[in-house]
C-alpha cells in the first residue's frame, strides 16, 4: 500500500482550560486578603470596573447584586444586546445579567443556616473583624520612644543602632568588639550604653543569650539571689531535668526549687515577640459560624474588607458609540467580558465557600457544641459528594482559608481529620480528639501514677480506640510532651 499524503477531517470532543476557568480556579482558591489585591489590580486594568464607595446609592443608575455582594450597575438606555449592537459587537460575545435577584442570604455578609445543637459565644450583633486583627507597635518603634534620656548624640546614635540590630526575641546576637570596629568607638562605651538599655521596656530585652534575657527580668523583680543565679546558670540541667544535680549546685531543697522553677516558668524567654514585625502575618477569616436564633448555626461569608464592584454598562455604551476603529471597539469588548467573568466568578466562588463552609458545620456540629473531643474524622471525599463537587474543589476551597467560631479561628482544612479505628464495631474517632484526649490524660496523671505510653494505649482501648504505642508516642511528641521517663523525674523532684 502506498504511503501517500492526504487531508482528513475528524470530529471529536476534548477538554480545554480556558482564561475564564482558569481564573475563576485561581479566584476560588484565593483568601480574602489575596482576593482583595487581585480585585485592586482589576479596578487599575479595567476602565468599566468601579469601586462601590459607599451603599448610599441616591440618584445612580440601577444596579444588581451579585451572589458575592457585589453590584453590578445596568445600563439606563437598553439592555446589552442594544449596547453592543451600539458598536457593532456580537450580542454572544456580551454576558447576560445573572437572572433572577438574589436571596437576603447572599447579600454582603450573607450565609446559609443549618440547624445543630450547638449554643454558641458570639453576639447576635455583627461580628467586629477587628477583635480578629489588630494593629501592633514593632519593637524598634517602642524602644525609639523610651531612649529620650539619652542627651548624648553619639550615644543616641549608636543606640538607634544596637536596636536595628536586635532580632525578632529582642536578643542582640552580634558581638559588642565587632560593633565597636564598624562604628568606630571603643568597645567599654557600647557596654556601657547596652546595660543602660537593657533597663527599657520590655524586660529582658537587649539580652545576648538566654540566661541574661532571664537574669534581666528577676532583676527587675528583685529576685536574682545567689541561689537563683546558680539556677540561671545551669539552665541545661533545667532543660534535662535534673533536678537532684540541680540542688546541690543551688544549695536548696525540694520546695526552693519548685518555687524557683515557677518563677523561670514565668519569665518571657522572647521578650521581643510580643510587638509587631515585618514577617508577621494577620489571619482575616473568610468565614463566621455563629449561633442561629433557632439553637443551630449561621454560617456568613466575610465579605467587609472585599471591595464592592459595579460595572459601569452607562460608560461602556458611551465610548463604545465614540469608539473609532476595530482596535478600541474589540478592547472594549474585551474589557465588557473580563468584567462580567469577573463578576460571575467571585459570584460562584462565594456560592461554593458557602457551600462547603457550611457541610463542614454540617458534619462537624459536635465539635462546634462541645468540643474538640467531638470533631469526627472527615475527608475531602466526602463533603464533596454531599455538596455535589469535585474533590479538587473541595481542596481549593478549604485551602488558606479560616473559619471564625465561637471556639476560636479555626483553618478550613483543621476540620479535616483521619480515622482512628474503634474497637469492636463502634464509631471510628478523629486523631484530633485522640491528640486531645491524650493531653487529657497527661494532664490529669498523679506524680506516682505517671502513665507510659503502653499505660495510655490500655486506657485508650477501654475508651473504644484502638491505637498502637508509636502512633501514641508520635501524637504525644507532637503535643510536644515529654516521654513518662522525664515526665516522672519532674514531678517527683518539684512537687
Amino acid at each position: 500500500m502506498a504511503i501517500s499524503p492526504r487531508l482528513e477531517l475528524r470530529v471529536g470532543q476534548s477538554l480545554v482550560m480556558t482564561p475564564q476557568l482558569l481564573q475563576a480556579i485561581k479566584l476560588l482558591q484565593y483568601n480574602n486578603v489575596e482576593l482583595a489585591a487581585f480585585i485592586e489590580q482589576e479596578l487599575e486594568r479595567n476602565p468599566l470596573l468601579e469601586r462601590v464607595e459607599s451603599d448610599d446609592e441616591g440618584d445612580a443608575p440601577r444596579r444588581e447584586t451579585t451572589e458575592s455582594g457585589d453590584l453590578v450597575q445596568t445600563a439606563d438606555s437598553g439592555d446589552v444586546g442594544n449596547i453592543a449592537e451600539a458598536i457593532d459587537a456580537d450580542r454572544d460575545d456580551v454576558f447576560e445579567p445573572e437572572g433572577p435577584g438574589v436571596t437576603p442570604q447572599s447579600e454582603p455578609g450573607g450565609g446559609a443556616m443549618w440547624d445543630g445543637v450547638g449554643r454558641g459565644g458570639f453576639a447576635d450583633g455583627d461580628v467586629n473583624l477587628e477583635d480578629f486583627a489588630t494593629a501592633e507597635t514593632s519593637l524598634a518603634a517602642h524602644l525609639e520612644s523610651q531612649i529620650g534620656f539619652l542627651t548624648d548624640d553619639t550615644d543616641r546614635l549608636i543606640a538607634l543602632h544596637l536596636i536595628g540590630l536586635l532580632d525578632e526575641g529582642g536578643y542582640l546576637r552580634e558581638p559588642l568588639a565587632d560593633i565597636a570596629d564598624r562604628l568606630g568607638v571603643g568597645e567599654a562605651r557600647i557596654a556601657a550604653l547596652l546595660g543602660r538599655l537593657q533597663e527599657l521596656e520590655p524586660s529582658g530585652v537587649f539580652a545576648r543569650d538566654l540566661a541574661e534575657c532571664l537574669a534581666l527580668q528577676l532583676a527587675e523583680r528583685d529576685r536574682l539571689d545567689p541561689m537563683m543565679q546558680a539556677l540561671v546558670a545551669n539552665l541545661e540541667l533545667l532543660a534535662r531535668r535534673d533536678f537532684a544535680q540541680l540542688k546541690k549546685l543551688c544549695r536548696c531543697d525540694d520546695e526552693d526549687l519548685a518555687g524557683m522553677v515557677a518563677e523561670i516558668r514565668s519569665l518571657d524567654p522572647r521578650p521581643g515577640s510580643a510587638f509587631g514585625g515585618g514577617t508577621s502575618q494577620t489571619i482575616a477569616p473568610d468565614v463566621i459560624v455563629r449561633e442561629a436564633a433557632d439553637g443551630g448555626w449561621r454560617i456568613d461569608l466575610v465579605s467587609e474588607q472585599l471591595p464592592r464592584l459595579l460595572i459601569n454598562r452607562s460608560y461602556y455604551a458611551a465610548v463604545g458609540n465614540s469608539a473609532e476603529g476595530a482596535k478600541a471597539k474589540t478592547f472594549l469588548n474585551e474589557c465588557m467580558q473580563d468584567a462580567s467573568w469577573l463578576m460571575k466568578s467571585l459570584d460562584q466562588r462565594a456560592r461554593t465557600i458557602l457551600k462547603v463552609a457550611t457541610e463542614i458545620v454540617r458534619q462537624q456540629d459536635a465539635f462546634f457544641a462541645y468540643g474538640v473531643q467531638h470533631l469526627k474524622p472527615l475527608n475531602l471525599r466526602q463533603v464533596a459528594e454531599r455538596i455535589d463537587m469535585h474533590e479538587s474543589t473541595v481542596s481549593r476551597v478549604t485551602s488558606n482559608k479560616y473559619m471564625a467560631t465561637p471556639r476560636g479561628i479555626f483553618e478550613l482544612k483543621y476540620f479535616f481529620t483521619t480515622a482512628i479505628a474503634a474497637t469492636g464495631n463502634g464509631e471510628a474517632h478523629s486523631a484530633e480528639a485522640v491528640r486531645h484526649r491524650i493531653r487529657e490524660m497527661i494532664d490529669a496523671e498523679a506524680p506516682d501514677d505517671v502513665l507510659s505510653d503502653d499505660a495510655i494505649v490500655a486506657r485508650l482501648r477501654d475508651s473504644g480506640i484502638d491505637l498502637a504505642r508509636r502512633t501514641v508516642a508520635k501524637y504525644r511528641e507532637s503535643l510536644n510532651i515529654p516521654s513518662s521517663v522525664q515526665r516522672r523525674r519532674e514531678k517527683t523532684a518539684v512537687l
